[in-house]
């Protein structure tokens, strides 16, 4: 399905967005500029950014009511991301496989409100794409970090869009992987060529100490923290 030459693409960016950054919605720009010139006959849907579940281990998360609100206020603007809130909603928290498959699932039944217009058959197949930075992708090359299976599936029936900083050297980690290696035709590596640091660490850093987040975070994400004194 997803090699298919012709196909509906919908990029999915799993995370915290703790909070939700410009880069988070620059990626997307990024992979559909990618795909209108390296991809000609694939057909961009949109994005979908999708929170995770309060349950993920990470000790600097905010709940998740937080972030969905924040998310939804980050896209307001965009006509090509939306947010959903399947993962939040779960009881726990969800594997990144079984995200892409549950997804899938809804735009085969067309069953998802947060889901983009869809097109039309002609178009080829729906299929999801996983949207990252490239430390994602170093990440499956940790020992047992990964559920081989899931990684299997990943790479091969969706397929990876990895945002790579100048400098770095994506395929290197592709290389050292014989399951990367095997279907690296699925795996599309984008070049940013504007340098951008940003992260939703480093945001959080900067508002607990009183400086200055402007024009790293959308505007009404920036009214959200202030208001609900997060990250203090």
């Amino acid at each position: 399905m997803a090699t298919s030459p012709a196909q509906r693409v919908i990029f999915l960016a799993c995370g915290s967005f703790n909070p939700p950054t410009n880069m988070h919605l620059r990626l997307f720009e990024l992979a559909r500029d990618h795909f209108r010139t390296q991809q000609p006959l694939s057909s961009v849907l949109g994005g979908v950014i999708s929170p995770t579940h309060d349950a993920y281990a990470k000790s600097s998360l905010i709940p998740s009511t937080h972030r969905l609100s924040m998310a939804r206020l980050a896209v307001s603007q965009s006509s090509l991301v939306t947010v959903s809130d399947w993962e939040v909603r779960q009881e726990g928290w969800s594997r990144t496989r079984l995200v892409l498959d549950e997804y899938s699932k809804l735009a085969r039944e067309g069953k998802a409100d947060w889901l983009p217009h869809l097109g039309s058959p002609e178009q080829g197949p729906i299929t999801f794409k996983l949207l990252c930075g490239a430390d994602l992708l170093e990440s499956f090359a940790v020992p047992d970090l990964w559920n081989k299976e899931d990684m299997t599936t990943i790479v091969r029936d969706y397929g990876i869009v990895v945002i790579s900083r100048e400098g770095s050297n994506p395929e290197k980690f592709i290389y050292s992987s014989d399951l990367l290696t095997a279907y690296q035709h699925n795996i599309h590596i984008v070049t940013e060529w504007i340098a951008n640091e940003v992260s939703s660490t480093k945001i959080r850093t900067a508002v607990r100490r009183g400086n200055s987040v402007k024009y790293l975070v959308p505007d009404p994400v920036i009214q959200y923290m202030e208001q609900n004194r997060l990250y203090l």
